[in-house]
């Protein structure tokens, strides 16, 4: 059965770019459209240390058609990661394993790569936005969030980083 969708404030994707404003993401129900189409030019890669969230995640883009570059559990691994597979975008989360957090790894990715982040957190405070602000991020989608919006946040983001090349 299709579940109709389902505005909810605490599950809105809230956007940096000023033509995308907070979007209103879809019930728990919904699948995340197996449409197979693959819309990246490149893998991307997922930082996240719950290997359950992290498991959901990656069956989830690659149910959606997406590339995956491996996951990482700390913003080490990540950078790692990210110097081996060069992803066109990583999925980040801000607490994670180790010393350094998500936004550490983020300005890092960003500043020696030019990579950026999709902050797939509950972590989206002001000051941690601040913080993040030097790693231009794609976009800030909160926890808890479902499957379909952060495909529906990483196609947004995709068609972004096409139109910056343009």
């Amino acid at each position: 059965m299709h579940t109709a969708p389902r505005a909810d404030d605490s599950d809105t994707v809230a956007w940096v770019s000023p033509n995308a404003g907070p979007r209103a993401v879809f019930a728990q129900g919904e699948s995340t459209g197996s449409s197979k189409q693959i819309a990246t030019t490149g893998p991307i890669l997922i930082v996240e240390d719950d290997f359950l969230v992290s498991m959901e995640i990656e069956a989830a883009l690659a149910d959606a058609g997406f590339e995956i570059a491996g996951v990482a559990v700390s913003a080490e691994e990540a950078v790692e990661l990210a110097l081996e597979k060069v992803p066109i975008l990583v999925i980040m989360d801000i607490r994670l394993a180790g010393k350094r957090d998500g936004v550490d790894a983020a300005l890092e990715l960003f500043r020696k790569q030019g990579i950026r982040c999709i902050f797939a957190t509950a972590y989206h405070d002001p000051a941690t936005r601040g913080r993040a602000e030097p790693a231009a991020p794609l976009a800030w989608l909160p926890k808890p969030y479902t499957m379909l919006s952060l495909v529906d946040t990483i196609r947004r983001a995709l068609a972004e980083l096409g139109a910056g090349k343009a």
